[in-house]
């Protein structure tokens, strides 16, 4: 490997997947070629993405450079957190210890249900006549 190591994972919530490279550096987010505060517009989303650094004691130790498209801005979010959590597993299989507790390795699978065929939509039913 090169001198800076270069890790990269991809994270998942809902139908957002999230690719991100992390790369010792001086703490710089880029979401979609735009700072992550102005990508992510509260703090709470803003905070989800960080919380597996904090919890590690890594913040500003790491670039972020992420890839993410699908879903809505908080799935974005989430997928990224995923996606930056496995990386730093990878990087540091001790992290593993304070980050799955957490539930930050765990993909949220929930999904919308799809629309079934002869019916208005996924559970609901045209009414019943009896007569």
């Amino acid at each position: 490997m090169s001198a800076t190591t270069t890790h990269s994972a991809t994270g998942r919530r809902k139908t957002a997947v999230a690719h991100v490279r992390l790369t010792e550096g001086t703490g710089e987010i880029v979401i979609n070629d735009r700072h992550f505060e102005d990508y992510l517009p509260t703090v709470e989303l803003q905070n989800a993405v960080l919380a597996p650094f904090q919890h590690i004691s890594a913040m500003n130790k790491f670039d972020v450079v992420v890839s993410v498209k699908g879903g809505g801005v908080h799935g974005q979010a989430v997928a990224i957190r995923h996606a930056i959590s496995r990386s730093l597993t990878a990087m540091d299989p001790e992290n593993r210890k304070l980050i799955k507790p957490l539930g930050f390795l765990t993909r949220d699978p929930r999904m919308k249900e799809r629309k079934k065929p002869g019916q208005p939509g996924a559970r609901k039913r045209f009414q019943f006549s009896k007569r």
